[in-house]
């Protein structure tokens, strides 16, 4: 029977096969530190299989480098051996929703996250510290080697030794900050949808490196822009100009899959541009704008110069020195320098004119010339209409004043929660309605500080009727104990989080008591705590037990852990969704999970009585994945023979044990 691994995937031995498939003679064998041989890569010759020339040494390339780039990359790749354990008291509607809120370290959450969530994630939007010289950084423990760090990170963290202040006056000011976003965005990356979107909120300091780190990671040709948003007006802080303004950066995971980004149109812009109404056609009493069909010469467009014939039977053509032989429909040259042209080609001009939406105006003020080469007495429009675009929305231009931090220094006062210079959720709300969320669709974020995100994500619902759902991750950092918020009553930045999006799902329910269907909308947050594996070192490091404590070390679980943790560490091995529903049933004297019916069984019991009996009675519900615990069997004889009797009455089930 195989047995589950227990620990987050090694992304380097998964590297390694994706470059066998891709370059088989460049896999060879190298001795560990151990004098184990273990596979690795000729790098000599895999540079040679990626160049068109013959390589003799290094090449000046364009980079960003900084020392502990490296460092960065193998702790971004190396497993660790740490689990998420549940806390239902902690929780809303832990048994029926799709939330997820996520104590603890985000690298440690985002390796975890790796297999249940890979390519899943329609939407990242992250606000990670600011490098100020004053904010606290993440401390990563960087390794010798992937084994060691495994080994290393099945110890217990103590609560506070995540953090550290990187002050401007140490010597790695931007290096330790760099370092730390890097090796999150390189996770951060596998769990996006292949139409998936990240936006980073970011300051001044680190904007630059910023974007070359997510280059990097993502590709520059999935660079979408940079929003400048303005965080608040006045302010005399700062020493040459006001520091009034942060930036948002947005990413494609695959550009050519992403949809085009709409907004919706306000009412302000419909009073002021759509000020026309058609008066004839298919489309009579619709409001609309003109454009003009002409312009000049500015880039390459159309490509073509054409006559157009006018309601009065004359024709009409940009300025230029190049004209077509005759003004007949279909005649067009192609234009030179300083010759001006039309928007279209003739092939669309005349589908958009056969459909109503080009618009002639007699005018004695026109740049258009007839075919005589003397000034025209018309203009050239064409018709944006007002029904289309509230449909499809318009293209986004950059973010001003709207979206200003101040505005969520009253929503948080709202409903009692102490913070201070959280994100407003309408910001968020915005970038969700730009990525378009859709039912199903999940949003990550892993610096979740106040909890913004996943209050955006509840109202974003609300708006749309749909069940987007939310996973965040928050560092249980501790508060200062001169702050409001500990003044408050909390004592870490996770406990305002979880306490904001309990407050929040309650206040959006409670205001819309009277709209269909507000029961259904998930105000719930399943809470899951980043914490050492729940097998014992014996699990992952056998060959260090002596003679003398190996009857110390018959159980492999440790003592202290429930069978509900267990569960939920399967889950996360296997990849199953750590929101499906959980049912507990007893069965045979033995405690029986199932998640999501059938999806995944699980018995536990530790008692050497799993007979054949009791897995023809688990055969009958035909589960896809079943695991016991190596204790639950009386022998090995016994293992076997319940793997024999479950092939041929459930022969599709994964039988697995721990």
């Amino acid at each position: 029977m195989d047995k589950l691994k227990m620990h987050s995937p090694n992304l380097v031995d998964q590297n390694l096969e994706k470059m066998a498939e891709l370059f088989p003679n460049c896999i060879t064998e190298a001795k560990d530190e151990l004098g184990q041989l273990k596979k690795s890569i000729d790098f000599d010759l895999l540079k040679q299989e990626l160049s068109r020339h013959i390589v003799d040494g290094p090449q000046e390339r364009y980079q960003l480098n900084w020392p502990g780039k490296r460092e960065a990359l193998l702790t971004a790749n190396a497993p660790i051996a740490k689990t998420l354990r549940p806390c239902r008291e902690e929780s809303v509607n832990f048994d029926t929703t799709e939330n997820l809120f996520i104590e603890g370290d985000n690298l440690d959450a985002l390796k975890l996250l790796q297999e249940t969530y890979l390519g899943k994630v329609k939407m990242i939007y992250i606000d990670p510290p600011y490098n100020t010289g004053n904010d606290f950084i993440y401390k990563d423990d960087f390794a010798e080697n992937a084994d060691s760090y495994a080994k290393k990170s099945n110890q217990q963290d103590e609560i506070g030794n995540r953090l550290v202040a990187n002050t401007d006056s140490n010597g790695r000011y931007h290096s330790d900050w760099t370092s730390m976003i890097y090796s999150r965005l390189r996770l951060a990356r596998n769990l996006l949808t292949e139409d998936g979107v990240i936006f980073m909120s970011i300051g001044q300091e680190e904007v630059a490196a910023s974007c070359q780190i997510l280059n990097e990671v993502l590709g520059e040709n999935n660079f979408i822009t940079i929003i400048s948003r303005v965080m608040k007006t006045g302010g005399q802080k700062g020493v040459h100009f006001s520091p009034c303004v942060d930036y948002i950066l947005v990413y494609a995971k695959k550009i050519e899959h992403l949809n085009q980004f709409r907004e919706e149109i306000s009412q302000n812009v419909i009073d002021k541009v759509y000020t026309k109404t058609c008066t004839e056609g298919l489309r009579k009493g619709e409001k609309y704008r003109s454009m003009g069909l002409y312009q000049a010469m500015l880039d390459k467009r159309a490509n073509q110069r054409y006559y157009i014939e006018c309601p009065d039977g004359s024709y009409v053509i940009p300025p230029g020195e190049l004209m077509p032989n005759s003004p007949k429909d279909g005649n067009k040259v192609t234009p030179q320098d300083g010759d001006g042209v039309w928007r279209w080609t003739y092939e669309r001009f005349a589908r958009e004119r056969a459909a109503g939406n080009v618009e002639f105006i007699a005018s004695d003020r026109t740049s258009l010339i007839d075919n005589e080469g003397k000034q025209a007495k018309w203009n050239v429009y064409y018709r944006i209409w007002l029904k289309d675009r509230m449909r499809d929305g318009q293209l986004p231009g950059n973010i001003t004043e709207k979206f200003q931090s101040r505005h969520s220094s009253a929503e948080l006062k709202n409903i009692g929660i102490p913070f201070d210079f959280p994100k407003p959720t309408s910001l968020i709300r915005y970038l969700m309605t730009l990525v378009s969320l859709n039912d199903n669709d999940v949003i990550l974020d892993f610096f979740a500080g106040s909890g913004t995100t996943a209050h955006a994500s509840i109202e974003y619902a609300k708006d749309n009727n749909c069940n987007n759902k939310f996973v965040c991750v928050q560092l249980r950092e501790e508060t200062n104990k001169n702050s409001s918020e500990y003044k408050a009553g909390y004592e870490a930045i996770s406990d305002i989080t979880k306490e904001r999006i309990r407050r929040a799902g309650q206040k959006i329910l409670s205001d819309n008591a009277a709209k269909d269907g507000i029961e259904k909308l998930d105000v719930g947050f399943r809470v899951l705590k980043v914490d050492s594996s729940n097998m014992a070192d014996v699990h992952y490091n056998p060959g260090a037990v002596s003679q003398a404590g190996l009857f110390d070390q018959v159980e492999n679980v440790k003592e202290n852990r429930t069978e509900e943790d267990l569960l939920f560490q399967v889950i996360l091995d296997w990849g199953v969704d750590l929101t499906l529903p959980i049912r507990k049933e007893t069965i045979d004297g033995k405690t029986v999970f199932f998640v999501d019916n059938n999806a995944l069984v699980a018995c536990f019991d530790n008692s050497g009585k799993v007979s054949e009996s009791f897995v023809k009675q688990l055969a009958e519900f035909e589960p896809m994945r079943l695991v016991f615990r190596d204790g639950g069997f009386a022998s090995d004889s016994a293992k076997i023979n319940v793997e024999q009797v479950l092939k041929q009455l459930s022969p599709l089930t994964d039988m697995k044990s721990i």
